[in-house]
């Protein structure tokens, strides 16, 4: 059954069944695994030599329940409760609290990020890469931000670089504009992507004269010179108030990925980075609901670097669903629950030790569950 991408907060939200509270002492995790599934549902032949036995088990024992595709800000926008405002999520006012505390104090000031992107020909049209496949050094983001303040005609508008790959604009009133994340936008064509609404126009050419400062400027001719992407445009998004305090369902947080973490900070959230392994999260022995965001499939997936998800996917099977699997076996996890998503829907996995003796439900080629 498919569902309306309202829904999908629902469904990936851990909750704890009857069988599961037998074992009050128990962990309960919700894996979010972005781009479990390779994205090209025409090539199967991507798994072919793998050993995946512990996630093809899990998949198979689980209840699954499909919704439309999400990206990951958005999955975890969801989770914590955060709602959209004017049809942006607001991830920017939610990092800024990580980026610049001493700025986040104000809730009446609208904030929206201003990454630096590279965009590439392509045919006839703009493909965007982000920071995942470029390195900005501070020194570089610094310049050129000054550079474009010190050019823009809307006075208004003022960048400010407060982490090398996350800028911002703070504005006193919210523009009319509605845009999409940057994770949807990442490998793919801009023009279906540009921002909409009764303000885009100002918005888009803003851009376009940001691209044409940054087309010749001395950074990124060095950084040509060096054979590094050049950094030659933004990308608008992520705009918002501050938000109301943010809830979460979690007792703790897990993530090498900055927004899970500001996240957990906001709603007050015990979190940390990723431990090596999952069985060095099992010896935490904390109960509660636990939230691991395993994201390094991502940008391999977005980039369709096919021998690079192949090595993740074999290190994560090693590192994290074969000690699941086993945990989830013994009783110490009390229910999994495994989100994913990639460019044809979002799944939901879950999960409890009872399940996994339902014999009759049998594994089947992961390529499968890739699918619309």
């Amino acid at each position: 059954m498919l569902l309306s991408s309202a829904t999908i907060g629902r469904i990936a939200c851990p909750y704890l069944s009857d069988r599961s509270r037998d074992n009050v002492d128990a962990m309960n995790l919700s894996l979010f695994v972005p781009d479990l599934f390779w994205p090209d549902t025409a090539c199967p032949e991507i798994y072919q030599d793998m050993s995946l036995a512990a996630i093809k088990k899990l998949l198979a024992k689980s209840t699954v329940t499909a919704a439309a595709p999400e990206e990951l800000e958005i999955l975890l926008c969801r989770q914590f409760n955060v709602a959209r405002q004017a049809g942006n999520w607001p991830v920017a006012p939610i990092m800024l609290r990580k980026d610049s505390p001493e700025l986040a104090n104000n809730n009446k000031e609208f904030w929206m990020r201003a990454d630096p992107v590279h965009l590439r020909i392509e045919q006839n049209h703009l493909m965007l890469a982000d920071s995942q496949i470029f390195t900005i050094s501070e020194d570089e983001a610094e310049q050129l931000v000054q550079d474009i303040n010190r050019s823009l005609v809307n006075d208004d508008v003022v960048l400010l670089a407060l982490h090398a790959n996350r800028w911002y604009i703070r504005l006193q009133q919210a523009p009319e504009i509605q845009t999409h994340t940057l994770g949807q936008v990442t490998c793919k064509n801009i023009n279906h992507f540009l921002p909409t609404g009764s303000d885009s126009g100002i918005w888009r050419k803003l851009l376009n004269e940001i691209q044409m400062l940054l087309h010749e400027h001395p950074v990124n001719q060095a950084r040509e010179s060096r054979g590094e992407l050049s950094i030659n445009s933004i990308w608008f998004w992520g705009g918002g108030y501050m938000t109301e305090p943010v809830q979460s369902a979690y007792s703790h947080v897990w993530s090498d990925h900055d927004l899970p973490h500001a996240l957990a900070a906001a709603s007050q959230t015990v979190h940390a980075n990723l431990p090596v392994n999952a069985g060095e999260w099992l010896r935490s022995q904390a109960s509660g609901n636990h939230l691991v965001v395993l994201d390094s499939l991502r940008t391999k997936a977005k980039y369709r670097d096919a021998y690079g998800w192949r090595e993740a996917l074999k290190e994560m099977e090693t590192n994290w669903f074969v000690p699941v699997y086993e945990a989830l076996k013994r009783g110490t996890i009390g229910q999994l629950h495994l989100t994913t998503s990639n460019d044809h829907s979002s799944r939901s996995f879950a999960a409890t030790r009872a399940d996994l003796w339902k014999f009759w439900l049998t594994q089947k080629p992961l390529h499968m569950y890739g699918r619309k």
